[in-house]
């Protein structure tokens, strides 16, 4: 198959889950003997024209000059240079900046959109903002020729929503087995006496209602809070909790050696995120072994099961920290350390989607081709 990804900001991965699920995925494609091309930005600060049997074709991308609206640019040159590549399968990740360029994807390449979560949901969006979202997962929903959801969630929001059927292919870690406790000296903390919350700084993700719940408590470990704070609401939430010792803002951590380890070697890992599907954090905590605390949701529910403990407000983190500990509840480690090696690995979610992409074809005359 020639097949092309849209809708990241390239590889090898500088940003963020889509960009990590495009290196991962194109390049097992690539060693599977397919013709693979990754669409990156212009100013991406890899130069090479292919990495690891990846194809990347740059185009032009001024979202550093005029800001948001800049991806919607961005997302257009990459569309229209598509026009000319003669793809069998157009793989377009998301849709917030690409669903009103739709209609210009080429006739003759099946367009297959991994729909992400519900990106209107997201309170850093304004209210026109939402609606305007709303409008474009309505688009990418109608017009795509096939729609993949990351989570039983997803799936059965679009069917409910949309009317539109979807493929469950869920995201992918790797598991993590090779602990190196001497990495705990560089943030001054001690194994199981401390733990920890990774998210970046927005409403949905709850941090507020997580550190609320950590300065009712009386245990005394800290708590490590890893992502980029240098935001308004990342100010809001520094100020708020100033003057709660136990709370430590480290920013953002980009070493995974250090983060699998923190993860490992931590008393109780939160995880507060209500928008999206398969969070990636989510399953990185669960392939380093830690001992999960959940907001109540359908989507962390569907990964998760009943191997976590799982919180809808800051009074039932406060009883979570004074009442757990890891070392008790190891069963629950365990069995998530197994699903990520059994349901959510990489090869096993790569081979589904080539799986997938041979039955689109198959099924679709524009495209049915001997192979």
């Amino acid at each position: 198959m020639k097949i092309g990804i849209l809708g990241t900001r390239g590889i090898p991965n500088n940003y963020g889950g889509f960009e990590q699920f495009a290196e991962f995925f194109s390049t097992y494609a690539a060693q599977a003997g397919h013709d693979v091309f990754v669409y990156s930005p212009h100013n991406h600060p890899y130069n090479e024209t292919v990495f690891e049997k990846v194809n990347l074709i740059k185009c032009y991308d001024p979202e550093h000059k005029i800001g948001t609206i800049g991806q919607f640019i961005y997302d257009l040159n990459c569309i229209i240079d598509s026009r000319k590549r003669n793809f069998d399968i157009i793989l377009q990740l998301g849709y917030t900046s690409s669903a009103f360029w739709y209609d210009l994807h080429p006739k003759n390449s099946l367009v297959i959109t991994n729909m992400d979560g519900l990106e209107w949901k997201r309170t850093k969006y304004s209210k026109p903002v939402q609606k305007v979202l709303k409008i474009a997962e309505k688009l990418a929903a109608n017009k795509s020729d096939y729609l993949i959801s990351d989570s039983l969630g997803i799936q059965q929001y679009l069917l409910n929503t949309h009317n539109k059927d979807s493929e469950y292919i869920a995201y992918g870690a790797h598991n993590f087995d090779t602990p190196n406790e001497a990495i705990l000296s560089l943030y001054h903390v001690e194994k199981h006496h401390f733990n920890m919350i990774m998210a970046r700084f927005e409403p949905e993700n709850n941090l507020d209602m997580v550190l609320e719940g950590v300065q009712l408590s009386a245990d005394e470990k800290p708590i490590l809070v890893i992502g980029n704070h240098n935001t308004k609401y990342g100010e809001y939430l520094k100020n708020k909790f100033k003057n709660c010792k136990k709370i430590k803002f480290l920013g953002a951590i980009y070493n995974l050696n250090h983060l699998d380890n923190l993860r490992y070697f931590s008393n109780l890992y939160f995880h507060g995120h209500t928008v999206g599907g398969t969070n990636p954090s989510l399953l990185e905590a669960m392939a380093s072994q830690a001992l999960i605390v959940a907001h109540n949701n359908l989507f962390n529910k569907g990964v998760l099961q009943e191997n976590a403990f799982y919180f809808n407000s800051s009074i039932d983190v406060k009883k979570i920290i004074d009442a757990t500990k890891k070392n008790d509840n190891l069963q629950f480690v365990k069995n998530n350390f197994e699903a990520i090696a059994t349901k959510f690995n990489w090869n096993k979610i790569n081979e589904e989607y080539l799986q997938f992409f041979s039955k689109c074809l198959a099924r679709n005359s524009r495209r049915a081709k001997a192979k």
